[in-house]
């Protein structure tokens, strides 16, 4: 049963098809912190979230073992924006 627990955490994929940018968006601009509006500006320079949802994910996965929180995913928001 390790083994396959191993195995199978190891491959989890994280899906974000459900997302819209127009969610996201929205999110965004309610929020008027200086990160959010960061993030927006990625976003718009990046053309759309295709690139930061499959960077988010790319990283989360790499979470799961320690426990993915809204802190973690602040974090990695964060990165992405600044990057």
């Amino acid at each position: 049963m390790d083994e396959l627990a191993k195995y199978l955490l190891e491959n989890v994929m994280i899906d974000f098809t459900e997302v819209t940018e127009e969610a996201l968006r929205t999110s965004l601009r309610a929020d008027e912190s200086r990160d959010a509006q960061a993030l927006l500006q990625k976003i718009i320079e990046d053309n759309g979230i295709e690139e930061l949802l499959l960077t988010l994910a790319d990283c989360l996965t790499g979470d799961l073992s320690t426990g993915i929180t809204p802190e973690t995913i602040r974090k990695h928001l964060l990165a992405y924006s600044e990057s």
